[in-house]
C-alpha cells in the first residue's frame, strides 16, 4: 500500500512564508513525478506545481517566482515553499505522487489527504 502524508499548512498573514512536505511511503518501485495541487471553497482542483523524477518543474502561472518545489529522492519527500503569499492562495492543499509500485507495469496516481493553508488579509 502506498501512502502520501502531508505537512506544513497552517495560517499565515499575507506577505508570510510556509513551507508544505509531502512523504511518500510503502511499497513504491520507481516516482516518476510529485506534485502540488490546490482546491479553494467552491473551485476546482487546480495544479500548484510539478517536478519530475529528472528535476524538471512546471509552476502554474499565479505562483510562479512565489513558490517552488523541490524534491529528495532518497526520501521519497517532495516541498512547496511559499513566499509572498496572498489571501487567493488560501486553498486545500493536495499531494499528488506518479509512480510504479512494480517495474513494467502502467504508474498509478495517489493523493494525499490535503492540508490546509490559509493566508489572512
Amino acid at each position: 500500500q502506498v501512502q502520501l502524508v502531508e505537512s506544513g499548512g497552517g495560517l499565515v498573514q499575507a506577505g508570510g512564508s510556509l513551507r508544505l512536505s509531502c512523504a511518500a511511503s510503502g511499497s513504491i518501485f520507481s516516482i516518476i513525478a510529485m506534485g502540488w495541487y490546490r482546491q479553494a471553497p467552491g473551485k476546482q482542483r487546480e495544479l500548484v506545481a510539478t517536478i519530475t523524477d529528472g528535476g524538471s518543474t512546471n509552476y502554474a502561472d499565479s505562483v510562479k517566482g512565489r513558490f517552488t518545489i523541490a524534491r529528495d529522492n532518497a526520501k521519497n519527500t517532495a516541498y512547496l515553499q511559499m513566499n509572498s503569499l496572498k489571501p487567493e492562495d488560501t486553498a486545500v492543499y493536495f499531494c499528488k505522487m506518479v509512480a510504479r509500485r512494480m517495474p513494467l507495469i502502467r504508474p498509478s496516481d495517489y493523493w494525499g489527504q490535503g492540508t490546509q493553508v490559509t493566508v489572512s488579509s
